[in-house]
């Protein structure tokens, strides 16, 4: 079977890229769901999914 490639980041990921804590990380993901500004933030329960191209083009100051 192929590898796929991951389309999203989950909490843990974005924690390590942007140096956070868990409370604030879990905190800003509650809000940028809600707002889906700046990202788009998927959330299933309390589970986090943030897709890939969004957040990196955020992160990397680009408009989608």
């Amino acid at each position: 079977m192929k590898d796929i490639e991951r389309k999203v980041y989950n909490a843990s990921d974005i924690q390590k890229i942007l140096g956070m804590g868990r409370n604030r990380l879990y905190e800003f993901l509650e809000k940028v769901y809600k707002d889906q500004k700046p990202f788009r933030v998927l959330k299933f329960g309390k589970l986090y999914k943030i897709p890939k191209d969004s957040f990196d083009n955020w992160l990397n100051g680009l408009n989608i």
